[in-house]
C-alpha cells in the first residue's frame, strides 16, 4: 500500500525560497489604520456638530411651543399664538436644515480630501515595493546567470 506524500515540507521549502517582504504587509496595515483614524474623526466631528444642531433646534422648539401654549384671554388670541408658532417652526427647520447641509458639504469635501490622499500614498507604496520587488529579482536573476557560466 503507498503511503500519501507529505507536501507540508515541500510547500515550507518554497515558501522559504520565495520572496516575501513583511514589511510591506506592515506599512499597508499602518496607513490603513491612519486612514481608519482620519475618516473616523470627520464622521465623529459630523455627528457632534449634527447632535448641536439638533438640541439647538429642539430647545428653539420648546420655547416657541411654550409661549404657545400659556392661556389666552380672547380665542383669536389662540389662533394668532399657532400661527405665528407655526411661522416660527418652518423658520427654523430652513436654518436647521441649513446647518446640516453645512455639516454634510463639510464631510464630502474632508471624505474626498482623504480619500485622495489615501489614493496618493496607496499608489506611492505600491511603486516602491514593486521596484523593491524588481530590484531583487533583478539582483537574483544577475546572481544566476554569472553562476551558469
Amino acid at each position: 500500500m503507498n503511503a500519501a506524500t507529505d507536501f507540508t515540507k515541500v510547500m515550507q521549502d518554497m515558501m522559504a525560497k520565495f520572496p516575501v517582504d513583511a514589511s510591506a504587509f506592515q506599512n499597508a496595515f499602518k496607513t490603513q489604520a491612519a486612514f481608519g483614524e482620519k475618516l473616523s474623526k470627520v464622521a465623529l466631528e459630523a455627528a457632534e456638530k449634527s447632535t448641536e444642531i439638533s438640541s439647538k433646534w429642539a430647545k428653539e422648539t420648546i420655547a416657541k411651543l411654550s409661549t404657545t401654549a400659556t392661556a389666552k384671554t380672547e380665542p383669536a388670541d389662540y389662533t394668532k399664538a399657532v400661527t405665528d408658532f407655526a411661522s416660527a417652526a418652518t423658520e427654523m427647520a430652513s436654518e436647521n436644515m441649513a446647518a446640516f447641509a453645512e455639516v454634510a458639504k463639510k464631510v464630502q469635501m474632508e471624505t474626498v480630501e482623504l480619500m485622495l490622499a489615501a489614493g496618493k500614498t496607496a499608489s506611492a507604496e505600491a511603486s516602491a515595493v514593486v521596484k523593491k520587488a524588481t530590484d531583487e529579482v533583478t539582483a537574483v536573476a544577475k546572481k544566476a546567470a554569472t553562476a551558469a557560466k
